[in-house]
């Protein structure tokens, strides 16, 4: 069996203080060594080059965990995860934990998801379809040590494995953003050939869901603003776009295109704005899917009851995927329809790019190069 140098020490992004003003300068922390039933991945892409560099996603839901921002959700960093955030990462194994040697290898590629770990045991896990549901996950970033380091563990029974035609450096971004679009495209319940409606088509998931839509075969009205995000969303398949600076009423809009309202909608955008306007594109029977996670409680994804009763909408939503969904993401970009727009920057820069993220100024995906 192969074996690699493994340094005893490594860096990372660890957060430090509270709130707004958390930062995660780089810091240099142990590299474990991979309990039974763990794998250690090195992230990183294109590991067959030897000049490779290290890479791992940015999500907004890192920049959320950094920033308590869903603390009164109950939902903040754990110590076990050791102030190490993100969840978007692809790499190359470099030590296999007992147990696992029957399914993996030093030099196999493995991509690191949010949901790190399930029971396998519970109601969730064994109906199938629902493993995200498990009472007893880890997740990558919240409850583990994340991405945002060189080595990082994961669960061998639930590490994903990366298929060929798909680089690291692609496959990071759709273990969480990737597999979201593509997992709320289904959600829709829109067919091939009927509308679907996606404000924020040209951020970090509405791109996803544009090009996971258009190869599905819906009729996508992307909504975005300025010139650059239209030339984007055309390019990755809408068939229509709506400028949002110059249109003030959405909704006419979409009706004109459409003659009776859209069949979905999905919500990327964690505004109130967003979630009040989307039932307002909708055909009867249509559904509203809620990705986009606010961090005003006051929030809510829904409309009027008169609205949802007489024109029997849907409203449902959407988190990440299981394994067998990201399974199916990385097949649309192994067989060359969907890519990650990536915006590149340094693990050191971590800081800054949640900045730009906050500002609305990061195009696409951000992927953040660790060495």
């Amino acid at each position: 069996m192969a074996t690699v140098d493994i340094p005893r020490q490594q860096k990372a992004a660890v957060k430090v203080g509270t709130g707004k003003d958390a930062k995660a300068p780089i810091h240099q922390v142990d590299v474990p060594s991979p309990a039974p039933g763990e794998i250690l991945v090195k992230i990183n892409w294109l590991v067959r080059r030897p000049s490779a560099s290290i890479w791992t996603g940015l999500c907004a839901s890192d920049k959320s965990l950094l920033h308590d921002e869903w603390a009164s959700f109950g939902v903040d960093m754990k110590e076990s995860a050791k102030g190490i955030a993100g969840h978007e990462g692809a790499g190359v194994v470099v030590s296999v934990g007992d147990d696992m040697h029957h399914k993996w290898k030093v030099g196999d590629r493995a991509g690191i998801k949010w949901v790190w770990s399930t029971c396998g045991e519970c109601e969730f896990c064994t109906n199938g379809v629902d493993e995200l549901h498990c009472p007893n996950q880890k997740n990558s970033g919240f409850t583990a040590a994340g991405t945002f380091q060189q080595y990082a563990l994961s669960d061998g029974r639930y590490t994903t494995r990366i298929p060929e035609g798909v680089t690291d450096e692609e496959a990071g971004p759709i273990m969480c953003g990737g597999v979201t679009a593509y997992t709320a495209c289904k959600r829709s319940n829109v067919k091939p050939g009927q509308w679907i409606v996606l404000p924020g088509a040209g951020g970090g998931l509405g791109h996803f869901a544009v090009q996971y839509a258009k190869a599905m075969g819906m009729r996508i009205i992307a909504v975005d603003g300025g010139d650059e995000k239209r030339e984007l969303c055309k390019k990755l398949g809408a068939e229509e776009f709506i400028d949002f600076t110059k249109v003030q009423d959405i909704a006419s809009e979409v009706m004109k295109i459409t003659t009776y309202g859209a069949h979905g909608v999905i919500v990327t955008a964690a505004t109130k704005e967003a979630y009040a306007s989307a039932p307002t594109f909708l055909r009867p029977g249509g559904t509203v899917v809620a990705v986009g996670l606010p961090t005003d409680p006051s929030v809510i994804a829904g409309a009027p009851p008169i609205m949802l009763a007489l024109k029997k909408l849907n409203v449902v939503g959407s988190v990440t995927g299981t394994l067998k969904d990201v399974e199916e993401a990385l097949d649309f970009t192994a067989r060359g329809l969907v890519h990650p727009i990536l915006t590149r920057g340094d693990l050191e820069d971590l800081d800054k790019y949640i900045d730009l993220m906050i500002a609305g100024k990061l195009a696409g995906r951000a992927v953040l190069k660790v060495s």
